[in-house]
């Protein structure tokens, strides 16, 4: 390989580990590292450096292996049950409110009689949902999650059938009424289907499609 293309495949290495450093999504942020990493190696192939080789073929391992405990569902998963009053999830939302309102424009502080859950990865606050209770159905009011951890399937882990918390605590129906289309799409991802009596699918605001998902 020309000398001018060993150069090149070592900026394009440097790039991609730079564009790393500025990922907030966990899973991006390893992907980016993993593919500087991979070019890393391959260039301290090229230059016979072995110190280059073998630090970077190690990151290239602690990538695979973390990005497959997130794919493999390996992660450590919950929503806690919470007071919708509860200081610290006043404080969790306020924080977060301009980015809650990136994709959910209309969602306010919950009210007393709300139903609300703060969900967890490996211990740590990744997000909150917020809803209205009526039986066996709630009427999601919010549903947040933090940047770094959207790639982490808690939505699909939350809202699924089979790994569910909510039917434990008695809630089979769920129902949301999406106002963007980055959170009705979102919503599609994690099992809701449109309700064709709830208007139109392209709709915004208050007219908002109703989208519903069954967990019984």
């Amino acid at each position: 390989m020309p000398g001018g293309w060993t150069e090149a495949l070592g900026y394009l290495a440097s790039f991609f580990i730079v564009v790393s450093l500025s990922m907030r999504s966990v899973v991006k942020l390893r992907v980016a590292s993993l593919i500087g990493g991979t070019a890393y190696t391959a260039y301290g192939a090229l230059i016979g450096s072995w110190p280059v080789i073998v630090t970077n073929a190690i990151v290239v391992c602690l990538n695979i292996w973390r990005l497959r405990g997130e794919f493999a569902g390996e992660k450590n998963l919950g929503a806690v049950p919470m007071d919708p009053g509860a200081p610290f999830l006043a404080d969790f939302l306020r924080s977060h409110l301009r980015d809650i309102h990136e994709t959910q424009p209309a969602y306010d502080d919950p009210s007393r009689g709300d139903t609300a859950f703060v969900l967890m990865r490996d211990g740590m606050p990744a997000g909150a949902v917020v809803g209205a209770r009526d039986g066996d159905r709630l009427e999601v009011l919010l549903d947040y999650v933090l940047p770094d951890y959207r790639d982490s399937r808690l939505g699909h882990w939350f809202y699924g059938r089979d790994s569910s918390p909510l039917p434990g605590l008695g809630i089979t129906e769920l129902t949301a009424r999406p106002s963007t289309d980055t959170h009705r799409g979102y919503l599609q991802r994690v099992g809701f289907a449109a309700d064709g009596a709830g208007g139109d699918a392209g709709t915004s605001g208050s007219d908002a499609t109703v989208m519903r998902r069954s967990l019984a």
